[in-house]
């Protein structure tokens, strides 16, 4: 098939690992790429071998058929809606909007225009995670009945170099890192039916210590601590412990409970990692090997090997609208992730259960055949 053409809205920290990793994929080439600063865009083009266009000239190019929407998460919906308005499909960066309602309008604008929509995370496209969907498809455990996530640091402050964003509405645990979470949790048991939680501000200020503006203050506008329960129509019930106040922690970032057995499965914000399965009461851990290609390290973190394929998701989307068929990170699966998280905090606010109006279907599992077909 041709490859379809690709731009990048946004020219931040994110775009550099989407320019440097979409080579890995078929199916796609990036030709061009904005931003509000045309400095900006004008020095990613040069570092990648794109063209720099301005933002208007993004959304009219020719030979652009996906805009990569990489802008900051309260500009995602404007965004989104001014590429679909200029009749290209779009795929956004977590999270994909930050309300039921912009997503339902994007959905009708799409619907109207025979566009498509998807976005990130595609972490749970992973080779870990695609094993662990493996094997609970297979009732290796059995049905799953409950389970934990916990996504826990000490925030953004010391490393980003302009974390405000993280600390103001639209920022925040769950918003930011949420998806990667419970997007996974919903491909591996469904979709959620109600939430309660509770939440707090521990620290209503934040001193940066990242250069180049440290010892700059920011206020906090969200809460940084969240702890959540999720029941899903599945029957399962999942705790989630969401926080940037925690220095250190000894929870695992997974573990799912099955009438059968347990799975412990790696942090969903990664590709790979190790899963474990472990059966009745006194069984002990089994490490199953399965060769997935998005499972393969390709990047040295510190002391670590590691699979990086960002634009998985990317590549899946361009296949699918070549190939007539739907694409897996949806806008539909994106949707009921972010009426989850945005019920997740308005029930922190408010004291109660939370029921869900939209729902989706699991995405399509990625088996090792298919994976490697995304694969240039």
């Amino acid at each position: 098939m041709a490859d379809l053409g690709i731009g990048i809205m946004g020219c931040g920290n994110i775009s550099a690992a989407y320019l440097r990793l979409a080579p890995l994929f078929s199916g796609m080439q990036i030709r061009a790429c904005a931003d509000l600063n045309e400095d900006a865009a004008k020095t990613r083009a040069a570092e990648f071998g794109i063209r720099a266009e301005t933002v208007d000239g993004l959304t009219r190019a020719n030979d652009i058929d996906i805009i990569v929407n990489l802008t900051v998460p309260v500009a995602h919906y404007d965004v989104s809606r001014t590429i679909l308005e200029a009749g290209k499909h779009v795929y956004s960066e977590k999270p994909f909007v930050l309300t039921v309602d912009e997503g339902r309008k994007l959905a009708e604008l799409a619907d109207a225009r025979g566009l498509r929509v998807g976005s990130a995370p595609d972490t749970f496209l992973g080779g870990a995670h695609q094993q662990a969907r493996k094997l609970i498809d297979a009732g290796a455990i059995g049905a799953v009945t409950g389970g934990t996530c916990h996504v826990m640091s000490h925030g953004m402050e010391d490393w980003h170099p302009n974390p405000d964003f993280f600390f103001q509405k639209g920022g925040g645990p769950v918003l930011d890192v949420g998806p990667y979470y419970i997007t996974n949790l919903v491909q591996l048991i469904g979709p959620v039916r109600r939430v309660a939680a509770m939440s707090s501000i521990p620290a209503a200020e934040r001193t940066i210590t990242s250069q180049p503006r440290s010892g700059e203050k920011i206020t906090v506008e969200t809460p940084t601590t969240i702890h959540a329960l999720l029941e899903f129509h599945s029957g399962a019930i999942i705790t989630m412990g969401a926080s940037w106040d925690v220095w250190q922690h000894g929870h695992a970032p997974m573990e799912l409970y099955g009438e059968d057995g347990s799975i412990f499965l790696p942090d969903p914000n990664f590709f790979s990692g190790d899963v474990d399965v472990m059966l009745g009461r006194d069984g002990a851990a089994e490490r199953p090997r399965w060769d997935h290609p998005l499972g393969i390290p390709n990047e040295r973190h510190g002391d670590r090997d590691m699979a990086n394929y960002r634009a998985a998701g990317l590549s899946d989307m361009a296949h699918a609208i070549s190939q007539g068929r739907p694409h897996r990170c949806s806008l539909e699966l994106a949707l009921h992730v972010v009426e989850i998280m945005t019920a997740i905090l308005e029930s922190g606010d408010s004291g109660k259960f939370i029921a869900m109006e939209t729902s989706c279907e699991r995405p399509a599992a990625l088996d090792e055949g298919e994976a490697r077909v995304l694969l240039a």
